[in-house]
């Protein structure tokens, strides 16, 4: 099975789409934990314990732990993870090419899936797209406002950027492990998007702190019932100022797989 045959396997089994972001900010940690040998791990633990239940995936965004007590906490916290059966999605927006690339890949032998920038073309991502069993998340259409600098520009054939990643990752599809991320904060091109790529799952960020739309996430972000729709700040810090956070972390990510299974189920 591939990933993302796994993902709708999960998806049925907690009946959710929601990916839950760990992006474990050092300044916002609690301060109970700040004593604890890896901090960001003591921290993520308690989240996935409050949150797995109601978590299709979870997604540690990589700047959060680039250093060496972060890759310890970030490996202990995707081997947590998979304890729970639930699949990581290590969002990295990696890609460059020949041993770079091959290097970068090997994230791959620990996450589920990857998120990557296909900027420098297909051979930047071949050794991703090459991994049959993983998950290859290709930017497409972000949801900072910074976003439409380039992924706005129209080509000489008519095309946006944005629109030219969505069919070249169409056509990169070839061993069916192909999604893309779509910002949730531009409706109109998330439908956009789905009628261009019909077969291709969208993880869609912009939930939550963003203020995404979340109708429009489940709508068009899914294929064939697969996709994901992500909160980060939204759940793991509901509960900043809060003794019980990771309880009150819980709560919110299971308010949003109810709000967005009602546009599921609709």
């Amino acid at each position: 099975m591939n990933f993302f045959d796994r993902l709708r396997d999960r998806i049925r089994t907690v009946d959710s789409v929601v990916s839950v972001g760990l992006d474990p900010d050092p300044s916002r940690i609690p301060d109970h934990l700040t004593e604890h040998d890896l901090p960001r791990w003591a921290f993520n633990r308690r989240i996935i314990d409050a949150t797995h239940e109601h978590a299709a995936v979870f997604k540690p965004n990589a700047a959060f732990y680039e250093d060496p007590d972060g890759w310890r906490a970030l490996e202990e916290t995707i081997a947590y993870a998979h304890g729970k059966n639930v699949p990581v999605l290590l969002d990295a927006k990696r890609a460059d090419i020949g041993n770079t690339t091959r290097q970068y890949a090997e994230l791959l032998e620990r996450a589920d899936a990857v998120t990557v920038n296909p900027y420098m073309g297909r051979d930047s991502l071949q050794p991703f797209l090459a991994d049959e069993e993983a998950g290859v998340f290709v930017l497409c259409r972000t949801s900072n406002p910074g976003g439409e600098d380039l992924q706005d520009l129209e080509l000489a054939s008519g095309e946006r950027v944005y629109e030219r990643v969505a069919a070249l990752a169409d056509l990169w599809n070839e061993n069916d492990n192909v999604g893309l991320v779509v910002g949730a904060t531009k409706p109109e091109e998330l439908e956009e998007l789905r009628e261009q790529v019909p077969d291709l799952p969208f993880l869609v960020p912009g939930i939550g702190a963003q203020g995404g739309d979340a109708e429009a996430a489940v709508e068009y972000g899914l294929a064939d019932g697969v996709g994901l729709v992500n909160s980060s700040r939204g759940i793991i810090f509901a509960g900043e100022n809060s003794e019980d956070f990771a309880n009150v972390s819980g709560q919110a990510a299971k308010r949003l797989k109810k709000r967005l299974n009602r546009y599921r189920d609709s």
